[in-house]
């Protein structure tokens, strides 16, 4: 199971990385929201782990890319935020996000997410 990681903080993409891939993920990461979407066409993941606050463009903005791609409309998303405030978990949902996390979270809850997200897959 292939899970793309569009993340900035080396530290979460690090303890992200590892609880993934010690489950038995392959796991790819990318730091910036420039050339983010291009980054998910190239390697075509099973499920995206997105964050909202990018270098170059918002998590939102890349989802709603994502989204109006047929090829990316059911893409389980699990997007990140270190603001976990009630218009935030709204634009998530409005973007397309498949579930909404806040920082700081428990690996457990990371990979519970990802563990459900990719059940069906």
């Amino acid at each position: 199971m292939r899970v793309l990681l569009i993340e900035d903080e080396p530290n979460i993409i690090e303890a992200i990385n590892f609880i993934l891939t010690r489950d038995g993920f392959d796991v790819s990461t990318h730091s910036n929201g420039h050339d983010a979407v291009d980054a998910v066409r190239a390697k075509t993941p099973d499920m995206l782990i997105l964050d909202v606050m990018l270098p170059g463009r918002s998590g939102y903005e890349i989802l709603e890319d994502l989204r109006a791609d047929a090829q990316f409309e059911t893409l389980p998303v699990l997007m990140l935020t270190a603001r976990g405030q009630e218009r935030d978990r709204e634009n998530a949902a409005k973007a397309g996000a498949s579930r909404f996390m806040t920082k700081p979270f428990s690996n457990a809850d990371v990979l519970e997410a990802v563990r459900e997200l990719t059940a069906n897959v």
